[in-house]
């Protein structure tokens, strides 16, 4: 197992979702992680929603990373890649005030239509950032390998299936969201990783620095 680390010092942290609970579902664990043994500056970037979903979404911001920013485009639910344009733009403008050391996106292999769109759009905005793609669990069974791994400790991890719990309240009826489901998705990249729980990702792209960053 190969380890790579992020910069030292303060970390400013990008994260996009397609919808209000993508970012959280996607690498909520490793934003945890960070918030205990890193300085970080985070901004929540979030295309679709509506007025309860942006309260949920402002509310799981605040819990899984404490001062971070969230904006939200407003685009409908379902029809990213009709609206291209405007999620482009949307994205141009957050890249304005943002100079992300690692992205957090969804996946280019992604089932759903709005989660490609997403994945497309990033690497064409934030060129020059590290840019890890989350997976996100579904009824479409579209689970691959990662490539890239963070680890989890247990009571993070736990803490992360609670407060999705928490603040995605109008989520809780899908078939598909219960503790068993995010719990099991991160047990088993823990056991790929040789720890107990962790979330996986996949990078496209990453520079071996071999001088250490002189």
């Amino acid at each position: 197992m190969i380890g790579l680390g992020l910069p030292p010092g303060p970390l400013e942290v990008l994260c996009l979702g397609a919808h209000p609970d993508d970012i959280e579902i996607g690498c909520g664990g490793t934003l945890l992680e960070l918030a205990v043994t890193r300085e970080i500056v985070a901004t929540f970037a979030v295309l679709t929603s509506d007025t309860s979903r942006k309260i949920e979404a402002q509310k799981a911001a605040a819990s899984f990373a404490p001062g971070s920013t969230v904006r939200f485009a407003d685009l409908p639910d379902g029809f990213l890649p009709t609206r291209w344009s405007e999620a482009k733009r949307f994205l141009e403008d957050v890249a304005l005030t943002t100079d992300p050391d690692v992205v957090f996106c969804p996946r280019l292999d992604d089932a759903h239509q709005d989660h490609r769109t997403l994945a497309e759009l990033t690497t064409t905005v934030w060129r020059d950032s590290l840019v890890l793609r989350y997976e996100i669990p579904k009824w479409d069974g579209d689970r691959r390998p990662t490539s890239t791994y963070v680890p989890v400790r247990d009571t993070l991890a736990r803490r992360k299936v609670d407060l999705l719990g928490e603040s995605f309240v109008s989520q809780r009826d899908r078939d598909w969201w219960d503790d068993e489901t995010f719990l099991g998705l991160m047990r088993l990249r823990g056991v790929e990783c040789r720890h107990r729980y962790a979330e996986g990702f996949l990078v496209d792209k990453a520079v071996i620095d071999t001088a250490g960053g002189s």
